[in-house]
């Protein structure tokens, strides 16, 4: 005589993981939640350097930014980031080992670095560098 049936047995010997994957899942979001630090909205006053002062390049090529955009290319003004960019292929296929030295002022906005350094990128410069002031103590 048979104690139980064929699918009676099946089913006590199948463990149910899906709530253990719950209670995974949960205590991984927990673990990632309480383990991010928060970003504190701090003003910040960047950029700064050492005290010891770098000789430029001897080729540099100057690209300043002022805080409305406005980009001055050495001492003239460049139009846009397409004109300078127009501009640096011109002056990377003359000279292969330019050096750029891009210099920011402290109201200028990070999208509008970001856009020289794009274009600096784009006319493949082999050597970009930020210029900052040193630390004074």
């Amino acid at each position: 005589m048979k104690k139980c049936s064929h699918t009676a047995h099946h089913s006590l010997t199948e463990l149910n993981i899906t709530p253990l994957l719950d209670l995974a899942f949960v205590l991984l979001v927990i673990f990632i939640i309480t383990t991010i630090p928060p970003v504190a909205e701090e003003d910040l006053k960047l950029p700064s350097a050492v005290r010891q002062m770098k000789d430029p390049p001897p080729k540099a090529v100057y690209i300043s930014v002022l805080g409305d955009g406005t980009l001055f290319l050495d001492t003239k003004k460049a139009a846009d980031a397409a004109d300078l960019l127009v501009t640096l292929i011109d002056r990377r296929t003359k000279d292969p080992d330019l050096n750029v030295i891009v210099r920011g002022d402290a109201k200028t906005k990070y999208k509008q670095i970001r856009a020289v350094l794009d274009a600096c990128q784009q006319a493949n410069v082999p050597n970009v560098k930020l210029a900052t002031d040193p630390l004074t103590k």
